[in-house]
């Protein structure tokens, strides 16, 4: 492998891992093409105003399958210099083809979904509204995956225990709805509170979603106890979620996170009874103790049915893998138990409310309430239905993020001086087989890196005036990554300092090469299509 070391010297092409064979070398170096003429300085005719075989690309990643064509070779020569065309023109033409590329390169493309690679779990109470925010598994070209500064989600309420928690606006439409119908129950029941009745309903409402924001902050809690981290908590339309950052170790600390939320429902359920005790059964108070102390078993119960997204669904991934001793197992088996949930909601909720069994079925119920049934119903499912397959993809994220591997995926890179022209460095690229260009100072030491980017910005006929050191991005400390890094631990040193390519170092701080986030992106991409 022909790549820079400190001193700034090419080292040996005997270096190339060979502990992943499944990962393809690039094409081998091509002839060094032919001093340049005395006429002007050298250009690479290869190079055109688009990546091509000459130009440091992602096409040329570790990643890539082999080509069975080498980079072409056809030789340097030197641009015609139009009589007419003074020293100063030339300037002028070369600041502007700079600046050029400068704008080319700033710009890049917004981070996909922190999706991405974000594999944070997600506690859900109710129907565990929203699949995981995350990473989805898109990741914007050229970026790597990275989370936003700051979660978001709605209104901020607080930070118990360190944790943001959130307010998302489908909230207020919730809080509006449990206000009316609850305010038509306490119409029946108590008809002399008058308009009075949606003070006391919309009161019940904030009650009911404080209680789910304790089911939510038992897991917060054990989380933190595990020394997992939590990112947010977020109430929204049918409940709340706990997003968490990292997956349990073992299965019985995954059954213990997710059990601890309905057990603190259970225990509100309780608390909530004992206080319906001396009071009145006909008044306000005795009113909203009992619906609060209905709703937190009705939320337990859910909650403890057991496929995904519900904690169930999670207590049940961790019986599996404690028997299987594989957490895919446990993730696969919960997750179709949870689609079988979804139909079992779709068909059987409105059929077991319109029979009596919940409270409906009477002579006064109209076509109205089937019809609020069954979409109710659906809605329930396609949450259930949607958030076991959400799990899936997020367990094969976890799966195959091993994968990804600095080393494996990092490009070869020459060392050039800042004074060195473009085209020169490309041609130097090119000799040596490499795919990146790292800029250093007279002892070897790296300052920057030439973006990819900037190079496609410059037209060809300037690269011989242009020095590489007006494409190069600064390197920072966060800019240098180690050889060593994988998985998870590669995608946090990305994310702390996002940028188009970095420098890959060996541990005693040699230069190992440049690692372009539009490769890493690609591997990803690649991992996520396997089948597991």
């Amino acid at each position: 492998m022909d790549v820079s070391g400190a001193s700034g010297q090419p080292r040996s092409g005997d270096d190339q891992p060979t502990d992943h064979p499944a990962v393809p070398t690039p094409p081998p170096p091509a002839a060094e093409a032919p001093a340049p003429t005395e006429d002007g300085p050298d250009t690479d005719t290869a190079a055109t105003g688009t990546p091509d075989s000459n130009t440091p690309g992602p096409e040329a990643a570790r990643t890539e399958e082999p080509k069975d064509e080498t980079p072409e070779t056809t030789g340097t020569t030197a641009p015609k210099t139009e009589p007419h065309e003074t020293g100063a023109d030339q300037a002028e033409a070369d600041r502007a083809g700079a600046d050029k590329a400068e704008a080319d390169g700033a710009k890049t493309p917004e981070g996909a979904p922190d999706t991405a690679a974000d594999t944070h779990e997600t506690h859900r109470t109710l129907a565990h509204t929203e699949p995981p925010t995350g990473p989805a598994p898109g990741l914007a070209k050229g970026e790597p995956p990275r989370p936003p500064k700051e979660p978001g989600g709605g209104i901020l309420m607080g930070r118990p225990f360190g944790v943001p928690v959130y307010v998302a606006p489908s909230w207020f439409l919730v809080a509006a709805l449990i206000t009316w119908v609850f305010g038509g129950q306490l119409d029946r029941v108590l008809p002399e509170l008058g308009a009075a009745r949606y003070l006391v309903s919309l009161f019940f409402a904030v009650a009911f979603y404080a209680s789910v924001l304790v089911h939510e902050l038992a897991h917060t809690v054990a989380a933190i106890r595990f020394k997992l981290p939590v990112r947010r908590i977020q109430l929204q339309f049918f409940g709340g979620v706990s997003e968490i950052e990292k997956e349990a170790e073992t299965p019985g600390r995954e059954f213990v996170l997710a059990f601890v939320g309905p057990l603190l429902s259970l225990v509100l359920a309780g608390l909530f009874y004992l206080a319906m005790k001396p009071v009145q059964p006909g008044t306000v108070p005795g009113v909203l103790l009992a619906g609060l102390m209905v709703s937190n078993l009705i939320v337990a119960a859910f909650n403890l049915l057991p496929g995904l997204p519900l904690d169930g669904g999670r207590m049940l991934r961790a019986v599996v893998w404690k028997i299987t001793g594989k957490p895919m197992s446990g993730t696969v088996a919960a997750a179709w138990v949870g689609r079988a949930l979804a139909v079992a909601v779709l068909v059987g909720l409105p059929l077991l409310n319109s029979s009596g069994g919940l409270g409906g079925g009477t002579e006064e119920s109209g076509g109205m309430d089937t019809v609020t049934d069954a979409l109710l119903a659906a809605i329930l499912a396609a949450i259930i239905w949607t958030g076991a397959g959400n799990s899936l993809r997020m367990a094969r994220l976890r799966e195959h993020l091993p994968e990804l591997r600095a080393r494996t995926l990092t490009r070869r890179a020459v060392p050039v001086e800042t004074d060195t022209p473009l085209s020169e460095a490309l041609r130097r690229a090119n000799a040596a087989g490499a795919r990146a260009l790292v800029v250093v100072d007279a002892d070897g030491h790296p300052l920057s890196l030439v973006r990819e980017s900037a190079i496609v910005g410059v037209p060809e006929h300037r690269r011989p005036w242009v020095p590489v050191s007006g494409l190069a991005q600064d390197l920072t400390d966060d800019m240098r990554v180690s050889a060593e890094l994988s998985g998870e631990e590669l995608l946090d040193a990305l994310r702390a300092a996002p940028a188009t390519e970095y420098l890959v170092v060996e541990n005693t701080g040699e230069i190992y090469g440049v690692l372009s986030a539009a490769d890493v992106e690609r591997a990803f991409v690649k991992a996520m299509a396997r089948p597991s």
